[in-house]
C-alpha cells in the first residue's frame, strides 16, 4: 500500500487502537506531531518507531518545529531561536548570520532526525511587514533578499542534518493582519506588488532546490477569489508554472478558520487536492479526520507519490546521546546557544 494524500495527528504520547486504525487507512500518508505527543526524546523515538512500523512504505512524520514561539519539543531538545534573531544579526554581520542560519538548521534537523521525525514544516519565507501577529518574529526579515539568503543557509543546515525544507506560507502571509487560524484573511494587493516582494524568497528558494511548499489560507482577491491553498491559479499556474517548482505541496491545516470558505472537510480536501496540493493536513479534530477518511475519493497521482517519497528523512544517529558525541554537532550547538547575545559576545564565524 502506497502513501495516501492525508496527514493526520495522533492523540497522545503513544499510539492508541483508534490511532492505529486511522493510520492504516489507505488515504493516510503522514502524521503531524504536536507538543501533546512529547514527553522525552526516548518516548518520542519510540512513538515514531511505532508509527513507521505500521505501514510499508512507512508513513511520513512531520512537526512544526521552527524555533522561537513555534517549537513543539522543548525539554530535552535544544532551544531554537526565533528566525528574527538571525535577521537582526544579518543587519550588521551578513556572513555570520548565514553561518549561524546553517548551524541552526543543522541542530534543528539532527535532533529531530535522531528521534525519527522525517521533516519539519520550516522555514517561514513570509516577509515581516510589521503588522501580522501570527507571523511576527517567525519571519527572518522585512527584506526579501535577506530572507532568501538566510533561508538558503537554513536549508543547507537542514540538509546536513538529514532533513528537507518546507517553505511557507506561499505566496506570503506577512502583509495581512488577520490570523488564518481564526479568520479568513484577504490581501487586496495587485499581483505585481506581491511578485516584486513576497514572491522573491519563494522564487529564489525554488532555484536553490526547495523540496516542499505550504500555501497560505489567504485570499489574494486581485488574483483569485479562493485562498492560495485552494487555488489552481496560485499552485499550478504561478508556483509550478512561473516559478518552476517541481516539489511537494502540503496544504496548511484544513481545520483552520481560513479554510472554511471551501465548505465541509471533504470539500476542503477535494478543493486543495484539485488545486495542486499533494497532501492535505487535518489537525486536532479527530471527528473531521474520520469524516474525511470516510468521504474522500481520491486516486493518488504517481507524481504526488514520487514527490512525497522524497520527503523521507535521511540516515541519522540512533539517539540524541549518539548525536551529542559528535564534535561537529557540539560546535553547532554552542553557536546556536549564543544567538541572542550582543554582537560583541557572539563567536566569530
Amino acid at each position: 500500500m502506497g502513501l495516501g494524500p492525508v496527514m493526520l495527528d495522533v492523540l497522545g504520547t503513544q499510539l492508541t487502537a483508534e490511532d492505529e486504525a486511522r493510520l492504516r487507512h489507505p488515504l493516510v500518508g503522514g502524521v503531524i506531531l504536536f507538543a501533546r505527543n512529547y514527553q522525552s526524546p526516548g518516548q518520542l523515538a519510540e512513538l515514531n518507531a511505532a508509527i513507521h512500523a505500521l505501514r510499508t512504505p512507512p508513513l511520513l512524520i512531520a512537526v512544526d518545529h521552527e524555533g522561537g514561539r513555534v517549537q513543539r519539543f522543548r525539554e530535552g531538545f535544544s532551544k531554537i531561536p526565533a528566525m528574527r534573531e538571525l535577521g537582526k544579526i544579518w543587519d550588521t554581520h551578513p556572513q555570520r548570520a548565514r553561518h549561524l542560519a546553517q548551524q541552526v538548521g543543522y541542530v534543528l534537523a539532527a535532533e529531530l532526525r535522531a528521534c525519527g521525525v522525517d521533516f519539519s514544516f520550516t522555514p517561514v519565507l513570509d516577509i515581516d511587514y510589521g503588522q501580522s501577529s501570527v507571523i511576527g518574529d517567525r519571519a527572518f526579515h522585512s527584506d526579501p533578499q535577506a530572507i532568501a539568503e538566510l533561508a538558503h543557509s537554513l536549508l543547507l543546515g537542514l540538509k546536513q542534518g538529514g532533513m528537507h525544507a518546507v517553505g511557507k506560507h506561499f505566496p506570503g502571509h506577512g502583509f495581512v493582519r488577520a490570523d488564518s487560524h481564526l479568520d479568513i484573511p484577504v490581501d487586496e494587493r495587485e499581483f505585481v506588488d506581491i511578485e516584486l516582494c513576497d514572491l522573491i524568497p519563494f522564487r529564489q528558494m525554488v532555484n536553490y532546490g526547495l523540496t516542499a511548499v505550504m500555501p497560505a489560507h489567504v485570499i489574494f482577491s486581485k488574483v483569485d477569489s479562493r485562498p492560495a491553498g485552494f487555488s489552481p491559479v496560485w499552485l499550478k499556474n504561478i508556483l509550478r508554472g512561473q516559478l518552476g517548482f517541481e516539489g511537494c505541496i502540503f496544504s496548511d491545516d484544513l481545520s483552520m478558520e481560513g479554510a472554511t470558505v471551501a465548505g465541509g472537510i471533504v470539500q476542503r480536501a477535494e478543493a486543495a487536492l484539485n488545486a495542486g496540493c499533494d497532501m492535505v493536513l487535518v489537525c486536532n479534530k479527530p471527528e473531521s479526520a474520520d469524516e474525511l477518511l470516510h468521504g474522500l475519493n481520491w486516486e493518488m497521482p504517481a507524481a504526488s507519490r514520487a514527490r512525497l517519497s522524497q520527503m523521507r528523512g535521511k540516515p541519522h544517529p540512533e539517539s540524541l546521546a549518539q548525536l551529542y558525541e559528535q564534535h561537529q554537532f557540539l560546535k553547532a550547538l554552542d553557536e546556536v546557544a549564543a544567538i541572542g547575545m550582543s554582537n560583541a559576545e557572539l563567536p566569530l564565524a
